[in-house]
């Protein structure tokens, strides 16, 4: 690979993006993908970010619609990820 640096993959959020406002109040990681779990943050939608996956964790969707979120059908796909940023 030479002199660059290997790309890099994120769990959940870039360390040092902020999650819900997608905010950098310092120094923060670069990814070239995230993987995020179980529904979209709305702080990934940043050039942090890379690209966003999102993963499928288990949670019964009867779980999200008791707390108040309203889980889009299919969200998920026969692959468990989409794309969850606007285009």
């Amino acid at each position: 690979m030479g002199d660059q640096p290997a790309p890099v993959v994120s769990l959940d959020v870039p360390s040092g993006i902020d999650s819900t406002t997608g905010e950098a109040p310092g120094a923060y990681v670069q990814a070239a993908v995230t993987l995020t779990l179980a529904l979209p943050k709305t702080g990934l939608d940043v050039n942090a970010a890379g690209d966003v996956i999102l993963a499928d964790v288990g949670i019964p969707a009867e779980v999200y619609r008791r707390v108040g979120i309203d889980v889009p059908a299919g969200i998920f796909g026969a692959r468990y990820r989409v794309d969850v940023r606007p285009t």
